[in-house]
């Protein structure tokens, strides 16, 4: 018991804590950064949309925006089998950039980027999401960074509006220390994951995208960089999104995103084994560990529990964490404790987990499909 409580806990602290010190290591002390250069290449932005016609205006809005020759850009936007006047609204839109791909069947994301991705012809392509706001200067900032050679893609930074939801500021905290991990990977290497709400590739290294993917933006990239090219992060290219204002929304999200983990291995086992990809390590450090993280919590709290009586040092252990998990769960129950800033990170960190041993059971039991439900936000 012993053991594997102390298992558990290297596991555990690694998977938070370490790998994180050794990502910012390597970056302080052999750091490889990606200068770019000014460059204006054809670029085709594609985005698939499924019953987006209340935001699909303001996105095609936001997409004209973009501080970019329009010459040299085009929009590429598919409705997969919208039910509501998404297709209507591509067709009236009245810009010569737009390319309106209508799907009346719907199969999902990756089916409808691998027939649009097959019509491009572009220098770039950049992928982006129907929701989120893309800030004018984001483009620009991508592009320059693909024009340094050995880079194949990039990923823009996800930042959150300001919310005055409890739920929304546990997931900003929870993505502000996944970006910081990311510029870290970044600096020292490549990163191994981007933001579908916005990233940038090479056209000429993107593989044939299989039907039924839920993590395109994670196949893509590593499929990129199994070619040898680098996958960068760029700071200054922001998609701004708004943070889920409930639990429903945020646990849906979630549950989706880990089952699409879950679904690479069952895809490429081969990614398990950290020597046959070149970003194998860090796979293991910032997914699959990740994975196992509740198991490991599981196994620190029932090992502990074994071990009280032994010493009053494990029964003042076993004490803490049931006072840590405690927390997270009084937190359920009463939202109000929310506001505490310690509350609030420790029923993160425990939803989080939880939404990982949810998303294995979401796809074992085929609940998490390539198909999406469009995401609601209620009012914060």
């Amino acid at each position: 018991m012993k053991w594997l409580f102390l298992l558990s806990l290297l596991a555990l602290g690694w998977t938070y804590f370490g790998y994180p010190l050794a990502m910012l290591a390597l970056a302080l002390y052999r750091p490889r950064r990606v200068r770019g250069a000014p460059w204006e290449p054809r670029v085709d932005i594609v985005i698939v949309a499924h019953n987006a016609a209340d935001t699909l205006p303001a996105r095609l809005a936001n997409l004209a925006a973009l501080d970019y020759p329009a010459d040299q850009l085009r929009f590429h936007v598919a409705s997969d089998g919208s039910e509501d006047r998404t297709a209507a609204i591509l067709h009236e839109w009245d810009d010569p950039r737009l390319r309106a791909h209508v799907f009346a069947l719907r199969r999902g994301k990756s089916a409808c980027l691998a027939d649009m991705v097959a019509l491009l012809d572009a220098d770039v392509v950049v992928f982006a999401d129907v929701r989120q706001r893309i800030e004018p200067a984001a483009l620009r900032a991508l592009v320059r960074m693909l024009a340094e050679p050995g880079v194949g893609a990039v990923g823009a930074e996800l930042a959150f509006e300001r919310s005055t939801s409890s739920y929304g500021d546990g997931a900003d905290f929870y993505w502000r220390y996944e970006t910081f991990i990311r510029s870290q990977e970044a600096i020292s290497g490549s990163v191994v994951g981007v933001s579908g709400a916005l990233y940038a590739a090479r056209r000429t290294l993107l593989p044939a995208i299989p039907p039924g993917l839920i993590l395109d933006d994670v196949w893509i990239p590593l499929q990129i960089a199994a070619t040898g090219a680098r996958i960068a992060f760029c700071s200054e290219a922001r998609a701004w999104d708004r943070p889920p204002g409930d639990a429903a929304t945020e646990a849906a999200r979630k549950r989706r995103t880990l089952a699409g983990n879950f679904q690479l291995i069952a895809r490429e086992p081969t990614l398990l084994l950290p020597w046959t990809h070149p970003l194998g390590w860090r796979l293991w450090g910032h997914k699959w560990l990740r994975l196992l993280a509740p198991w490991c919590m599981l196994t620190l709290l029932v090992s502990n529990l074994a071990l009280v009586g032994h010493s009053p040092t494990w029964t003042a252990l076993a004490l803490a964490q049931l006072a840590f998990y405690g927390a997270a769960l009084a937190a359920l129950a009463r939202a109000s404790l929310l506001r505490l800033m310690p509350v609030r990170v420790i029923a993160t960190f425990v939803r989080m987990n939880g939404y990982a041993m949810l998303g294995l059971y979401d796809f074992l039991t085929g609940r998490a499909a390539a198909t999406w439900s469009v995401t609601r936000h209620s009012n914060p």
